[in-house]
């Protein structure tokens, strides 16, 4: 397994609603798909895939509003293959090498179900809010920030 990881480009869009999918309904609800499909058109900032070899297997991403000293981690998904392999902590890790040495920035936070909040835990995050079926019947909201 050799990760690479590099700055997402429009042809990459499908692969990653399809793999997004495969994630479906376990770490994500099906409407998310669109929602997905969205972000990607319309609210990208900065985003990230991860190859292995020359084959995405995952994305991960970042929007920043520096009035408000703020950034959020978005859209973070691997192929299900990839799980609990040290991918998605290698997205993470990129991720924050580039947000943390950016004074503009005070708050690191990320959006999450209870299916993935302690993979953040393990990463210094803390939550800071919990809601019910949030995302869908069954998969509850965790807002987490980061402790630095």
């Amino acid at each position: 397994m050799s990760i690479t990881i590099r700055p997402y480009q429009q042809e990459d869009k499908q692969i990653l609603l399809d793999i997004l999918q495969l994630n479906v309904p376990t770490y994500f609800a099906q409407e998310e798909v669109d929602d997905l499909a969205l972000y990607l058109d319309q609210y990208l900032d900065l985003y990230y895939v991860a190859l292995d070899n020359d084959k995405i297997i995952g994305a991960a991403g970042i929007n920043r509003n520096f009035e408000k000293e703020f950034a959020s981690l978005s859209w973070g998904f691997l192929h299900p293959d990839y799980h609990r392999k040290g991918t998605g902590s290698l997205l993470l890790k990129h991720r924050l090498d580039i947000l943390k040495p950016d004074h503009r920035i005070k708050t690191i936070q990320v959006r999450t179900s209870q299916v993935v909040y302690r993979f953040f835990e393990k990463h210094n995050f803390e939550v800071i809010e919990t809601q019910e079926d949030y995302w869908a019947k069954g998969l509850d909201l965790y807002v987490m920030r980061l402790k630095y």
